[in-house]
């Protein structure tokens, strides 16, 4: 999902609640906040030697004991849009950073609407070798699940 997505499913249910689902089922609590928006720009070379890039718009929970803290549809589309100068494009992918004890970082997955609710299903992301070729990993596919 891009930014230009999610701020279109926002502007559409602004007095929903939000709800995170991790990728094992669990949600995130309820009284999370989002403590940031940023752009994040990672600049890199990879195994094989090729200088890539990548920007993405990463958004930041965290919960606290304020356990009857919600953050609603409309407050985060505000933050989102307060943080449009930084972001500088509504194409960036979202990716959403959470954890207790270490962070992790997630992509969305499935999005659902219902009841008064947005639920966002998180996928983990992995790591993954983007010069196969020159590693010696051949005939790799998802067919034959060898990545």
């Amino acid at each position: 999902m891009n930014v230009d997505e999610l701020k279109d499913l926002l502007s559409r249910h602004p007095e929903s609640k939000l709800r995170f689902v991790l990728p094992k089922g669990d949600s995130i609590p309820a009284h999370f906040h989002l403590t940031e928006v940023a752009r994040v720009e990672k600049s890199f070379i990879d195994c094989g030697g090729t200088q890539r890039s990548s920007v993405t718009c990463q958004l930041q929970l965290w919960t606290a004991d304020d356990i009857e803290h919600r953050l609603y549809a409309k407050k985060l589309l505000g933050v989102i849009e307060m943080a449009a100068p930084i972001l500088k494009s509504n194409e960036l992918s979202v990716e959403v950073e959470y954890g207790q004890d270490v962070a992790s970082m997630y992509t969305i997955g499935n999005v659902l609407s219902a009841f008064g609710s947005i639920q966002i299903s998180l996928l983990g992301k992995q790591t993954d070798c983007l010069a196969k070729e020159k590693c010696g990993i051949q005939g790799c596919s998802d067919a034959n699940s060898c990545c």
